[in-house]
């Protein structure tokens, strides 16, 4: 009897859900940390954090923000890493088998780009659009899923960029047709700087906020039904008191940048962030209540569909 293949996105949409235990740290070696608010050393790509110990399991995990690592605890690689290791490279790690590491790094980002996608892809179906957008996703999530199974090879030379300037458009458009199901679609504020904005008293319901850099805004209260969220920086938003259980394309990751409390109403798939019942709320540093990240650093709050 052959063995059991591993589970892929294909089969089983949890595997959209990071599983650290069967992965092998690739998050905390691929990517380069710059010294910051979100991290609080410098780290080059494809070195090894500092924390990292030999079992791959994160020496201070359950202090992260602490000890000045809170960009750790908002990153998601959508279940790209226990695809990387369990599929890709059969469940063979990079210590055990040094020659893996590199084409392992080289494919960890492009496969978590390809789930990044596919997470977006499979929002997008569960909103169900009508025809025929539905067969528009529907071959889209067939291709992201196949191309997720491809060799190291084939993933190394996957123009990623090019992806999603295929995808986006469809996922654009489904966003703006879920968005005016209400009568009305919201105001239109896609890429728009909003850092450090008091937006308590804007109506953002099914609001276009796609890419927004919402770094440090104030929205409280705030009503976000229908509201798209795709990519926006929630990064230090106040959201005390805010209603995001209707808005579009939302992720755990935007939710745990930001700050809320108890009266923060959170969809149920994604769960309230530990960290919003054991942190005071104090203001973000930086022009306008916000900071933005230094070039060339991983923005953890900020998403790409």
């Amino acid at each position: 009897m052959s063995a059991e293949k591993p589970p892929t996105a294909a089969s089983d949409p949890a595997e959209l859900r990071a599983d650290c235990g069967r992965c092998f740290a690739l998050c905390c070696v691929a990517p380069a940390f710059a010294a910051s608010a979100d991290f609080a050393l410098d780290k080059p790509a494809g070195t090894p954090c500092p924390n990292l110990a030999t079992d791959f399991r994160c020496g201070i995990h359950d202090r992260l923000r602490e000890r000045g690592f809170p960009g750790c605890t908002v990153f998601d690689c959508f279940g790209a890493g226990q695809q990387v290791a369990q599929v890709t490279f059969a469940g063979r790690d990079w210590r055990s088998h040094p020659e893996l590491a590199e084409p392992m790094l080289a494919v960890f980002p492009v496969m978590r780009s390809l789930h990044e996608l596919l997470w977006y892809v499979t929002a997008a179906r569960a909103l169900r659009p009508g025809d025929p957008l539905d067969g528009e996703l529907d071959r889209a999530r067939d291709r992201l899923v196949a191309l997720t199974e491809s060799t190291p090879g084939q993933l190394r030379t996957l123009d990623v960029d090019a992806l999603r300037r295929e995808v986006n458009p469809t996922l654009s458009r489904t966003g703006d047709l879920v968005r005016s199901r209400g009568g009305r679609a919201g105001v239109d504020r896609r890429g728009a700087d909003l850092v450090g904005a008091d937006l308590r008293r804007v109506d953002l319901r099914a609001a276009n906020l796609r890419g927004a850099y919402l770094i440090g805004a104030d929205l409280r209260g705030a009503d976000l039904h229908l509201a798209d969220l795709t990519g926006a920086d929630l990064r230090g938003a106040d959201l005390r008191g805010a209603d995001l259980t209707g808005s579009l394309f939302l992720t755990r990751a935007q939710l745990d940048a930001a700050r809320g409390d108890r009266t923060t109403r959170v969809p149920a798939t994604l769960g309230r962030p530990v960290h919003w019942t054991h942190l005071p709320l104090t203001p973000v540093t930086g022009p306008g209540g916000g900071r933005r990240p230094a070039a060339g650093t991983r923005r953890p709050g900020r998403r790409r569909g």
